[in-house]
């Protein structure tokens, strides 16, 4: 009944077919090898301390985000979060390294974060009370939440000129307030030491030798308050922007198995406030741009701390809060996934996005917890995408975006499909990297109607996809577009279907559509699209 209403869809639409500017490739997927491998719980999203009157271009929209006001009674933030089956969440941000921890023997006074003319990020120092934190745990918990948490890495320092601050780290705050998360029983993934106070910094910022030297602290900490515990937490540093003199600097100073991360920062969209926001997100050539920061993260790695791996701590794509109107609506999924994608194939390990909820980049609405559309992008690419990451070719329009990984939780492989063109439909085969006999011509950007076909070769090895089994005869289908068309909207519309909380406030399914693995693709212009093939071969995914 599905494919045949599929099909008079599709006699019905040929009129508009043959008027439309059609482009023709083929995709090839190589599932011989691994190029490189993510974390189980890859996508991650922060919690910021941001309070209420954090404000830019003239409006604040943190609202009662921040980890201190957050409401964790909220039903809809309970469900999203539940949906993930596990999410990484990150508790950190700019405010980080100002917070004092109230446990134990603290040598100042512990007050709330206050506007103040002087302050770091114009704020004051701030307070995690140990009640508060309590019910953060709890919340965690019960939610199954896996938890990286940011301490104060500026306790005890002082400032000596500009932005640079020099002394050692005091770390008696900090091994308090471990002591106590373990003697409740809290469970943390990893201890993220500092925030953006790499290089230049942003408002703050210290030595890489000066800061090599006292990452030795908090991992000697970890190590011994979790002596003959089943789990250590992993540590996690620096979290700023990626200055590759500095972040090798980092590594070498701290020594081998110091570090297990090494996170850093991207914003690669520039200021919320520029207009250009969306025709950047749009751009192949803008997105391009940051891959170099990826290569040469993974190369200092390499180089200089195999120990270590690389992760993306914060990305919320523009800085100062998001773009108001963009960051939260449905064109920012064209960016997410693409760094998603991106960050994955050059060896990063976990991409925390900028933010579960705060700021205009919020997966869920600053004030009424509904999902943004960017949520729904997380939430397939968590449920789709194996750890697994394959090497993808194409011949297609260069706004094709195209990634592909083993598929989670089940054999066969995963693509995904990015179309940033906005006249242009793009029609595709995919063939397996298997055949020896695929080639691929490049520079042919479009291949004519006539000669355009599905090749689906049933070889000796076994190369191509397999239909032939009829156990998988189909693939399944996710194509994401904006409601009504209108690339702002905060409705995202996954197989026609508007994705929006059912009566009763859950997160609604999250369906595929069945199509003849025998047809080609077809991207809209302006849409995404995971593709799974159930029977695809390929022997990096076993």
């Amino acid at each position: 009944m599905e494919f045949g209403m599929i099909l008079i869809l599709f006699v019905a639409s040929i009129p508009t077919i043959l008027a439309e500017d059609i482009s023709y490739g083929t995709i090839v997927v190589d599932g011989t090898t691994s190029i490189a491998q993510t974390d189980d719980n890859f996508v991650c999203a922060t919690i910021d301390w941001w309070p209420h009157d954090k404000c830019d271009y003239k409006q604040c929209p943190w609202h009662y985000t921040s980890t201190i006001t957050l409401d964790l009674s909220h039903p809809i933030l309970t469900k999203a979060i539940q949906a993930f089956n596990r999410l990484r969440i990150r508790i950190g941000g700019s405010l980080q390294d100002q917070v004092l921890y109230n446990v134990g023997n603290l040598k100042s006074p512990c007050h709330p974060f206050r506007k103040m003319k002087h302050g770091l990020f114009g704020f004051s120092k701030g307070c995690l009370q140990m009640k508060r934190w309590d019910e953060l745990n709890h919340f965690f918990n019960a939610t199954s939440v896996m938890l990286t948490f940011g301490l104060n890495a500026l306790y005890g320092r002082h400032k000596l000129k500009g932005s640079l601050w020099g002394g050692e780290w005091d770390s008696s705050n900090a091994e308090d307030f471990i002591k106590y998360s373990i003697s409740k029983g809290y469970q943390i993934d990893s201890w993220e030491y500092g925030n953006e106070l790499s290089g230049n910094g942003v408002g703050a910022h210290v030595h890489a030798d000066r800061y090599g030297k006292d990452l030795i602290h908090p991992k000697k900490i970890i190590k011994e308050l979790y002596k003959g515990s089943q789990f250590e937490p992993l540590l996690v540093a620096p979290g700023g922007f990626f200055n590759q003199q500095w972040f090798t600097k980092l590594l070498q100073v701290s020594g081998s198995n110091v570090l297990d991360a090494i996170s850093h920062h991207i914003y690669n969209l520039g200021a919320g406030s520029d207009p250009k926001l969306v025709s950047k997100i749009l751009d192949p050539n803008h997105l391009n741009k940051v891959a170099n920061t990826f290569i040469n993260l993974a190369r200092t790695v390499q180089t200089h701390g195999p120990w270590s791996s690389a992760w993306v701590g914060e990305s919320g794509g523009a800085y100062n809060s998001g773009g108001p109107h963009v960051s939260d609506t449905f064109v920012n999924s064209f960016w997410y996934l693409d760094q998603l994608g991106m960050a994955s194939k050059y060896h990063t390990k976990v991409y925390c996005r900028q933010t579960l909820i705060g700021g205009n980049y919020g997966l869920l609405n600053a004030t009424t917890y509904v999902p943004n559309p960017d949520y729904y992008s997380a939430l397939l690419w968590h449920r789709l995408m194996g750890k697994t990451v394959l090497a993808v070719g194409s011949n297609a329009s260069p706004f094709l975006r195209s990634y592909a990984h083993c598929s989670k939780g089940r054999i066969g492989v995963t693509l995904l499909v990015i179309n940033l063109s906005d006249q242009t439909k793009i029609i595709t085969d995919v063939q397996n990297g298997m055949n020896n006999n695929i080639k691929l011509a490049t520079e042919q950007q479009n291949i004519s109607r006539k000669s355009f076909s599905w090749c689906l070769k049933n070889t000796a090895s076994g190369a191509e996809i397999k239909a032939s089994s009829d156990k998988y005869s189909y693939r399944e289908e996710y194509h994401l577009t904006p409601k009504t068309g209108y690339l702002q909207t905060r409705t995202m519309v996954l197989n026609g279907i508007p994705l929006e909380l059912t009566s009763t406030g859950n997160i609604p399914r999250l369906d595929p559509i069945r199509v003849n693995v025998k047809s080609p693709i077809s991207i809209s212009p302006l849409s995404i699209a995971f593709i799974v093939f159930p029977d695809f071969v390929a022997p990096a995914c076993r």
